[in-house]
């Protein structure tokens, strides 16, 4: 069980790392973080297949390939503005639809591509259960929904600040957020083990406890600091003058909230307790349909580790309240 988990863990971090770098190294400007998609790809397919299989066996119906067909739509609309970086002019700044409009767009377009394939079928089995129509278009649009718009928020932070930063702050920003994310886990299970008295839910993760938590946040916090002191200046600074196509205005001085959160220690008082609750409610989000599907994983595609939900749990419910602090000056 050990020697899976380490030589699957190796093999995503080997994964993760190569396409970082490839990320950093070889910059598409105007597609900032195209190297990455294969990547959210993989964990945005993976994670609505597994959550849909589980509402199957928990007799729950559900159309799997509609709803990881959607998933996936949803998660990738907000790259769709990369395809103007192979156009003469870029992006329009003009477009009335935006960068994040893509993502309402498909979510939209979604939702109705779901009810198309319910009208498709409709009345062709005589037995069917009145009201079973109803409940697999719900099922499927939860599922794309719920899959398909933090993962595209993800892409959304990665593309933020672009112009003003050789397109590096997006790339520090969503390193940043996903190790103060997954740092509350641990954070939390040996402040647990060491100092765990009250459980937190136990109906639903009876190992949790009070303790833990509050070692996850502080966790969270110490580690959002020294990512923000040290490792935007590593990935932002040391790519100064590389690539840049807009440089920052000399004569916009930051004032007020944005101002206060540029500052390391401010910014990691709001990024690291942020990330640390929304990643473990997150993850009692999946223990919840784990423990009323009776499964223990939620998934056998990454041997050691479980399902590939159980990587993404805490970054599906991190990802929008990240993308809202580093919007609001968070990493300066």
């Amino acid at each position: 069980m050990l020697r899976d988990r380490l030589r699957t863990s190796a093999i995503l971090i080997v994964i993760v790392l190569v396409l970082l770098t490839l990320d950093f190294s070889f910059r598409i400007d105007g597609a900032d973080g195209i190297w990455l998609l294969p990547l959210l790809l993989f964990f945005a397919v993976g994670t609505a297949w597994e959550m849909a299989t589980m509402l199957q066996a928990n007799i729950q119906p559900i159309r799997r390939g509609v709803a990881v067909a959607g998933a996936a739509t949803i998660s990738l609309s907000a790259a769709i503005p990369f395809a103007w970086a192979f156009v003469p002019g870029g992006y329009p700044a003009n477009c009335p639809v935006g960068r994040l409009g893509w993502i309402v767009l498909a979510a939209t377009a979604v939702v109705f591509a779901v009810l198309i394939s319910e009208m498709r079928d409709y009345g062709k089995s005589s037995d069917e259960i009145v009201g079973m129509t109803v409940r697999r278009t719900c099922a499927a649009v939860y599922v794309s929904m719920y899959v398909g718009l933090p993962m595209a928020m993800l892409i959304a932070l990665r593309s933020m600040n672009a112009a003003s930063s050789s397109g590096r702050f997006g790339l520090a920003a969503l390193v940043t957020m996903i190790i103060v994310t997954k740092v509350a886990d641990s954070g939390a299970y040996f402040s647990g083990r060491a100092l765990g008295r009250h459980k937190l839910i136990p109906r639903l993760s009876p190992g949790k406890t009070v303790e833990g938590a509050i070692g996850g946040i502080l966790a969270s916090t110490l580690v959002a600091y020294l990512c923000l002191e040290f490792l935007f200046g590593a990935i932002v600074g040391s790519a100064a003058g590389v690539g840049v196509t807009t440089p920052p205005n000399p004569t916009v001085v930051k004032t007020g909230l944005s101002a206060l959160l540029a500052a390391p220690w401010a910014g990691a008082i709001v990024l690291g307790p942020t990330l640390a609750i929304t990643g473990m409610v997150g993850d009692l989000a999946e223990s919840l349909f784990k423990r009323d599907s009776g499964v223990k994983d939620s998934g056998k595609l990454l041997p050691g580790l479980g399902g590939v939900w159980d990587v993404t749990d805490s970054l599906i419910a991190a990802s929008v309240p990240a993308f809202f602090c580093f919007a609001a000056g968070v990493g300066g």
